[in-house]
C-alpha cells in the first residue's frame, strides 16, 4: 500500500518532471522565433545588397567608355532586377538576379573592359565598388539559404511539428539564384 509519503513524493516527482518538459518546450519555442527573426534580418540584408548591386551596375551602365551594347545589356539587366518581385515564391526575383549576374559577368570579364572603364574619372573605384558588392551578394545569399536551412531543420523535429511551437510562421523558402562574382572580384 502507498503511504501520504509515498504519494506526495510521486506528486513532486510528477511535478518536477511537468516543471522541466515545460522548460524545455519554451525554450524549443523562443529558440525557433529566434531562428524565424534571423531569417527575416538576413532576407533584408540580402535585399539590400541586391539593392546596392543594382545601383552599383546601373551606375557602372551609364559610364561613357562602355560600347553601347554592353550599357543596354547591363542597364536592362539592373532595371529588370529592380521592377521583380519576390512574393508568391515564383522565382521571378530569383530570375532576374541571375540574369544580372550573368549580364555583368559577360561584360566585366571582356578584354579591354578594365582599362576602358579605368581610363575615365573615378573608374578604377567604380570597378572596386561593383566587385565589392557582387562580394556581398553572393555573402549575403549564402548567409540567408544558411539561416533558412537551419530553420527549416529545427521546424521539421516531431516535438515541433506537434506541439505546433511554429505558429503560423511560414515555412522560409531558399533564395537560389546565380550570384558568382565577375572574375576580376574572385581575385581581389
Amino acid at each position: 500500500m502507498f503511504t501520504v509519503a509515498d504519494w506526495a513524493t510521486a506528486v513532486s516527482v510528477v511535478v518536477a518532471v511537468l516543471v522541466v518538459v515545460s522548460f524545455y518546450v519554451s525554450w524549443r519555442a523562443s529558440r525557433l522565433d529566434r531562428m524565424h527573426t534571423r531569417v527575416e534580418t538576413a532576407s533584408a540584408a540580402l535585399d539590400a545588397a541586391l539593392l546596392r548591386r543594382g545601383a552599383a551596375v546601373l551606375e557602372l551602365a551609364s559610364r561613357s567608355e562602355l560600347e553601347p551594347a554592353s550599357a543596354i545589356l547591363l542597364a536592362d539587366a539592373a532595371a529588370q532586377a529592380r521592377r521583380a518581385s519576390n512574393g508568391d515564391g515564383d522565382g521571378e526575383r530569383e530570375l532576374a538576379e541571375s540574369n544580372l549576374s550573368r549580364a555583368l559577368r559577360e561584360v566585366v570579364d571582356q578584354p579591354g573592359f578594365h582599362e576602358a572603364v579605368s581610363a575615365g574619372a573615378d573608374g578604377d573605384e567604380l570597378l572596386v565598388e561593383v566587385g565589392a558588392v557582387a562580394k556581398q551578394v553572393h555573402l549575403a545569399r549564402r548567409f540567408y539559404n544558411d539561416a533558412v536551412a537551419r530553420t527549416r531543420e529545427a521546424r521539421a523535429s516531431r516535438l515541433v511539428r506537434v506541439l505546433r511551437l511554429a505558429g503560423h510562421a511560414r515555412l522560409p523558402e531558399f533564395f537560389d539564384m546565380d550570384d558568382e562574382p565577375p572574375r576580376f572580384a574572385r581575385l581581389t
